[in-house]
């Protein structure tokens, strides 16, 4: 019971710092607290066994990286390019059923959109 109730407030903080994020004024700080988002789902994914969603949490983490860097590479399409398809190789190497699917293609399409 006190590890569910661990599991659920580490993701709770994450939807919580998710949130804020939205009350940032710059993209930086934005994509700076999405990166702190992403590690707390990160970490509850793989509490739950979760390898496919904690995985691809990691290449959130570095998204998040990117786009808050000054680095033009790193926000350009050749890097969204690259993490876009570490995730098809994470689907590849995590795969245990179909709904490892989910969180893959809803990274890609996050991936994309930002």
């Amino acid at each position: 019971m006190v590890h569910f109730i661990l599991v659920q407030a580490v993701c709770f903080l994450g939807t919580i710092i998710f949130f804020l994020s939205y009350q940032c004024r710059s993209n930086r700080n934005l994509f700076r607290m999405q990166l702190a988002s992403y590690c707390c789902y990160m970490i509850h994914m793989f509490l739950l066994g979760a390898l496919t969603g904690g995985t691809s949490y990691i290449l959130n983490v570095v998204r998040s990286y990117c786009l808050s860097s000054r680095s033009r590479f790193l926000h350009s399409w050749q890097m969204c390019g690259v993490i876009c398809c570490l995730q098809l190789v994470t689907l590849y190497l995590t795969w245990s059923n179909w709904w490892s699917l989910l969180p893959i293609v809803a990274n890609i399409a996050t991936t994309i959109g930002e």
